[in-house]
C-alpha cells in the first residue's frame, strides 16, 4: 500500500508544478486572440460602414458614425477588449462626393495588456500615454471603378 501512496504524492507535485505552467501558457495565448478579434469587429465595421457610404444615400457624417458604433459594439466593454467604453472610438470618415472618387473610413481603438503581458505591449503595435495598445484599421473604396466608362444612364441604357 506504501507504493500506492507514493503514486498519489507524486502526481500532485506534477500537478503543482505543471499548473501554473500551463495558466501562464493559456494567458500568453489570450491576449492577442481578444485583439485580433477586436481588429475583425473594426475592419468588418470600417468595411460595412465604406460600402454604405458609396452605395447608400447621403445621409451625413454623423449617420455613418452612428453605423460605424453599432457595428463596434459587437465589441464586449472590457478594457482585454477595447478600453474606454463604447464612445472611446476615433473614426475618421473621408466621402467621395456624389458616388465618384474614394471613401475611406479609418477606425482606432487601445486596447489594455493584461498586467503580465504589459511588458511586451510594445511588440503589439504603438502604444498611447497610458501604456495600452493602438489598435487601427483602415478601408477605402472607390465610388467609381476605373473600368466604367461613360455615365451611369449610358451603363444602364446599353443593358436595357
Amino acid at each position: 500500500f506504501e507504493v500506492l501512496g507514493e503514486c498519489k504524492g507524486q502526481a500532485t507535485v506534477e500537478a503543482a508544478l505543471l499548473l501554473p505552467s500551463f495558466l501562464f501558457v493559456l494567458l500568453l495565448a489570450l491576449q492577442p486572440v481578444c485583439m485580433l478579434y477586436t481588429r475583425a469587429v473594426m475592419e468588418g465595421a470600417a468595411a460595412e460602414t465604406a460600402r454604405l457610404m458609396v452605395t447608400g444615400s447621403d445621409g451625413g457624417a454623423e449617420a455613418y458614425r452612428a453605423f460605424t458604433l453599432r457595428r463596434l459594439a459587437a465589441v464586449p466593454d472590457l478594457a482585454l477588449f477595447h478600453e474606454g467604453g463604447p464612445l472611446s472610438w476615433d473614426i475618421e470618415l473621408s466621402a467621395a462626393s456624389s458616388g465618384a472618387g474614394k471613401v475611406r473610413v479609418e477606425i482606432e481603438g487601445a486596447v489594455k495588456p493584461l498586467p503580465v503581458l504589459g511588458a511586451f505591449a510594445g511588440l503589439w503595435g504603438e502604444r498611447n500615454g497610458r501604456g495600452d495598445v493602438l489598435v487601427r484599421v483602415e478601408v477605402s473604396y472607390e465610388g467609381r471603378p476605373s473600368w466604367l466608362e461613360g455615365s451611369y444612364e449610358t451603363w444602364i441604357a446599353s443593358w436595357s
